[in-house]
Parts: C-alpha cells; sequence; structure tokens
C-alpha cells in the first residue's frame, strides 16, 4: 500500500460541492457524553458536568453502562456514526435521537458487529474483507482478543456474535434510557451552539470553498486541491475515499481533544470535529511533537535546558560552562532550535540564546492532545 506519510487521508477525488454537509448528530454527541463520563481524564474541561451527571445516574444505568463501554471508551464506535453506513454513501444524521437509532437499525448485523467489535478485537478497519460472523477464523481471535481484555468483553462480544439482534436491541434500549436520565437535557442546551456552528461552516464552505471551511474545523486539517485530498495530522494511520458518496463534517461540543476521522471501508467519511475547544494556541503537528520531546531527551540538552531557563547565554558561554567545544555546543543549540523550543536574539556582536518557557511549559498538554486527536 502507498502510504504519503502519516495521518488520515481522505481522497475526494471529484467530490462535488453539493455532497460534503456540515451538520449535527444528537447520536454522535450521545457517544461523545458516554465516553466523557467513562474517560473524564481525557476532558478535564468536563469535570463538573460528569460529576454532576455520575452523581444522580441511578445504579444499574451505571451498570449497564460499564457492561459495553469499550464501545466509548477508548474512543468512540462508528456505531454513534451510524448514517456513515447506510448503503449510497450519502446519509445525513437524523434530526432527533429516534431517528438516528431508526438509521443504527439499518445497518446490516455484518456491519453492527464489525463497528462493535472495532476496539475490543482489532478488526480489519479501513481495508475490504470478511466479518467475525461469516468467517471462523475472526470469530474466534475476536473471543480469544475479548477475553484478554476482560470477563466483561468476553461476555458481550459472546452475546454479540451468537444473537446480534438481541444485542442490538439492548444497545438501542441502554441508549434511551440514557437520552431520559441525562443526555436529552445536555442536547437541548448543546444542540443550539452546534447548530451555529454548522451555519458558520457551511456558510464558509460556500462562500470560500472546502479549503477554509477545513482550515477553521482545526489547524490539523489541510487540504492538498491539486491532489484532491484531505489530511488529517494524527499519530494514526488511514486511509478512505468520498468515491460517489459524500462527505460529512460533525461538530461535537464535548469532543475536544479529539478530531477524529470515520474511515472504515465502504461507509462514508466523517470527520468529527471538537468546537469551542481551549485552544489557545495552534497545536504543534504530529510531527514537530515528535521533534521536541526527541531534542529534549538529551542529557546535554537538558543540562542546557537548565542553562538556557534561566538566562540568555552566548554560544562560547555555554561551551565554557559544559566544558565543551563551540560547534558541539552549536549542533545541540540547532536541533533545540529547530524543534522551536529556544528563541535567538543579537545584541550588539553577539547573538544571545534563551529556553522559550511557554513552549516546554504546554508540552505535556501538546503531548496529551496530540496523541488523543
Amino acid at each position: 500500500m502507498h502510504h504519503v506519510g502519516m495521518g488520515v487521508h481522505i481522497d475526494i477525488t471529484g467530490l462535488r460541492p453539493e455532497r460534503i454537509a456540515v451538520v449535527i448528530s444528537p447520536l454522535a454527541e450521545l457517544g461523545m457524553a458516554l465516553h466523557a463520563l467513562s474517560e473524564p481524564a481525557h476532558h478535564p474541561g468536563l469535570q463538573a458536568w460528569v460529576t454532576a451527571v455520575t452523581a444522580r445516574l441511578d445504579p444499574h444505568l451505571a451498570d449497564r453502562m460499564c457492561e459495553a463501554d469499550f464501545l466509548w471508551r477508548t474512543t468512540f464506535s462508528d456505531l454513534f456514526l451510524a448514517c456513515a453506513g447506510i448503503p449510497g454513501r450519502a446519509a445525513l444524521p437524523g434530526g432527533t435521537l429516534a431517528e438516528e437509532l431508526d438509521l443504527l437499525d439499518k445497518l446490516s448485523d455484518e456491519q453492527f458487529v464489525d463497528g462493535a467489535l472495532e476496539f475490543t478485537c482489532a478488526l480489519p478497519y479501513d481495508v475490504p474483507g470478511r466479518g467475525p460472523l461469516t468467517d471462523e477464523g475472526l470469530r474466534r481471535r475476536s473471543l480469544e482478543l475479548a477475553a484478554a481484555r476482560g470477563p466483561r468483553q468476553l461476555l458481550f462480544t459472546e452475546r454479540l456474535l451468537a444473537d446480534p439482534p438481541r444485542t442490538r436491541a439492548w444497545l438501542r434500549q441502554f441508549l434511551q434510557d440514557c437520552d431520559e436520565a441525562f443526555f436529552a437535557e445536555a442536547w437541548s442546551r448543546l444542540r443550539h451552539q452546534l447548530a451555529a456552528d454548522a451555519r458558520l461552516k457551511t456558510d464558509l464552505l460556500r462562500r470560500k470553498g472546502l479549503g477554509e471551511a477545513l482550515t477553521s474545523v482545526s489547524s490539523a486539517v489541510t487540504l492538498d486541491e491539486a491532489a484532491g485530498r484531505i489530511t488529517v495530522d494524527k499519530l494514526g494511520d488511514g486511509r478512505t475515499a468520498a468515491g460517489d458518496g459524500g462527505l460529512l463534517l460533525i461538530p461535537t461540543s464535548l469532543g475536544w481533544p479529539h478530531l477524529m476521522v470515520l474511515h472504515r471501508h465502504g461507509w462514508q467519511p466523517v470527520l468529527h470535529y471538537p468546537v469551542g475547544s481551549p485552544e489557545l494556541a495552534a497545536p504543534p503537528t504530529v510531527g514537530q511533537l515528535a521533534l521536541r520531546m526527541t531534542a529534549l531527551s538529551h542529557p546535554v540538552r537538558m543540562r542546557m535546558c537548565r542553562n538556557l531557563a534561566r538566562s540568555a547565554y552566548t554560544t562560547s558561554e555555554l561551551a565554557q560552562v559544559h566544558g565543551m567545544t563551540a560547534p558541539e555546543i552549536s549542533r545541540h543549540l540547532g536541533v533545540l532550535k529547530k524543534a522551536g523550543l529556544i528563541t535567538t536574539r543579537r545584541r550588539g556582536r553577539y547573538v544571545l540564546h534563551q529556553l522559550d518557557v511557554t513552549v516546554v511549559a504546554r508540552l505535556g498538554s501538546d503531548f496529551l492532545e496530540g496523541i488523543l486527536r
């Protein structure tokens, strides 16, 4: 397979503008809500909401939430973007959660099972292939992998493979109960912000084109018009194509820092992006992040940073302090500079180097955002 580089690539060759839609999805937002409730550490900004919901959650519902939490704990399953799997690859999300659950019911048992086992069993994702319902080897592997994840996962996987319709009915009922317990109230608040964002992006799309609309989604999304390709800068690797279908952009209020791309084989590509994120500055690319962490991992550069954090130094001063030659110090400074970790200024005939403390202070959150994106 030809790789264009790290990230997820969406081939949009021949995609007509009217097949690009920015739409809101109650089912996708419910998936995000379940994810935030089971992984609050990913979403520090939602701490108060998570605490309030958890405090008044019925114990029976909380228990059922644990039963299938791998559908949304790792990130969230494509089942929450069910419209993308509808044949024809041009369906839009439903206007209400009930309509969205009807779309979920329209997926074939194969699609449902593959989607449900995505995280538990790491099945082939963006390539064609048989699934565990028809392939005995894959079925065995699914059960083995589920067993390694724990007894709950194994039980769920056994039930899913033995009787998909029953598991589907269980999930539908569970999602309806979540709606009643906490989601309907949250959605009535969130949907206005999401609808406003969708209108804004649709307007950008019409007036300025796809490139501008994608830039407003995130600085991690770029369009190469000549190649007919959208690239999303992520640590993961994947590819998909709009083909004769459409492209969906779906905003989430609960999703930051996750910027997700549905690139399942045969499904319509979806870009699920966070709105109202606390992004103060454009986050570094995955490549920049790797460069910064590698630059700081060298013991000599770590010691140099100790000096450069406190004061500005010339190359010869650093050479003297560290008992090294000026060319050696210059090489290390070059690595730090390339990684964007030091600032350089001239004072008379001296060139002074100093650590950019703000960039270093942000590294932890940048790393977290990069790996969770």
